[in-house]
């Protein structure tokens, strides 16, 4: 006599769950889950996907030809030039020019020093901006870094959402079934009832 099998299948209901941020969808073949498009994580997430290896080489790199880094240079370069030309000839070359204390020569020296020393103090600040640049392209990743695990944990909840509503709605079934010899065993009765039913014994 063969023993009696059984199976059980679970279906799922189709659920949609959604918020301002994501939707996710389960059925029978799984859960999936989505970001609302044009909202501000899915802008987030498309950023960080398509900008990161750009925003790692200027963080590994920083360079001055970023249009911040230029527009720094530029006001800061302007000023120095402006404003220590300005300081070398009111404070020293023209109150000593007027009590007939300096030469043309020393006068010329001291425009070469104030060269030397402007070109010092602009290598200084290249320096600086180069780092502060690269502090900033640190921050820049850090802060879009972290809105984007808070778009992964979003569509994670939404994921977990979706998956125990419809694991709530899912129906089972149960199916049993004989082996060949319990059904030949069955045949056999029926067929032995009929034959003593027909003999009268």
């Amino acid at each position: 006599m063969g023993k009696k099998s059984s199976s059980t299948s679970r279906t799922y209901g189709n659920t949609t769950t959604t918020n301002p941020y994501a939707t996710a969808t389960t059925n029978n073949s799984g859960t999936t889950a989505s970001f609302q498009p044009g909202t501000a994580l899915d802008s987030v997430y498309n950023f960080v996907n398509n900008n990161m290896n750009n925003l790692l080489n200027e963080y590994l790199n920083p360079s001055l030809d970023s249009t911040t880094n230029q527009a720094k240079l530029n006001a800061y370069t302007s000023t120095l030039a402006d404003e220590s030309l300005k300081n070398l000839e009111n404070n020293i070359i023209n109150p000593l020019s007027d009590r007939n204390m300096i030469r043309s020569s020393q006068a010329t020296d001291l425009y070469e020093n104030l060269s030397e020393a402007n070109t010092n103090s602009l290598s200084s600040y290249i320096n600086e901006l180069l780092s502060e640049s690269q502090d900033n392209s640190a921050a820049m990743i850090n802060n879009l870094l972290s809105a984007y695990l808070q778009g992964y944990n979003v569509i994670s909840d939404m994921q977990n959402q979706s998956l125990q509503t419809s694991s709530g709605n899912a129906t089972t079934t149960q199916k049993s079934s004989g082996g060949l010899s319990q059904a030949s065993n069955t045949v056999g009765n029926i067929a032995s009832a009929i034959a003593k039913a027909l003999s009268g014994s």
